[in-house]
C-alpha cells in the first residue's frame, strides 16, 4: 500500500471518529458541525481537521473553534482509542474556507449582473 493510500485512509478514518463524538460533547459553543476535511500530515504528527457550522456567521464559527479546540484532549484520546496507529495526530481545527469563497463569488456575479 503507498503511502499516500495509507494517508487517505487515515484521514477518512479520523474524520469519521470525530464526526461520530461531536454530538456527545457538552460543550454549548458547539452547536451544528460538519467535519469537511481531514487533513494528516505525512508523518501522522498533526491534523487539520476542516469545519463548517451553521448558522454560518462569524460569532458562531469563533464560538465553536474555541469549543473545538477545548475539546481536543478528549477527541484526540478517543481517536487513539478507535484507531489502530501508533502515533495519533495532534489536532488542528480550521474553519474550511469554501462556504465563504462561495458568499465571495455570489457577491461578485450579483455585482456584475447588477452592472448589465
Amino acid at each position: 500500500m503507498s503511502s499516500s493510500q495509507r494517508i487517505r485512509r487515515v484521514n477518512e478514518a479520523v474524520r469519521e471518529v470525530l464526526a461520530e463524538q461531536l454530538p456527545g460533547l457538552k460543550d454549548p459553543r458547539i452547536g451544528f458541525v460538519t467535519l469537511t476535511e481531514v487533513r494528516t500530515s505525512t508523518d501522522l504528527g498533526y491534523a487539520e481537521v476542516f469545519f463548517t457550522v451553521l448558522p454560518d456567521d462569524a460569532e458562531t464559527r469563533a464560538a465553536t473553534l474555541k469549543g473545538l479546540d477545548s475539546a481536543r484532549s478528549l477527541l484526540r484520546r478517543e481517536l487513539g482509542a478507535r484507531l489502530r496507529i501508533r502515533h495519533v495526530p495532534e489536532l488542528r481545527f480550521v474553519e474550511d474556507p469554501v462556504p465563504e469563497r462561495g458568499r465571495r463569488i455570489e457577491a461578485l456575479l450579483r455585482e456584475e449582473r447588477h452592472r448589465e
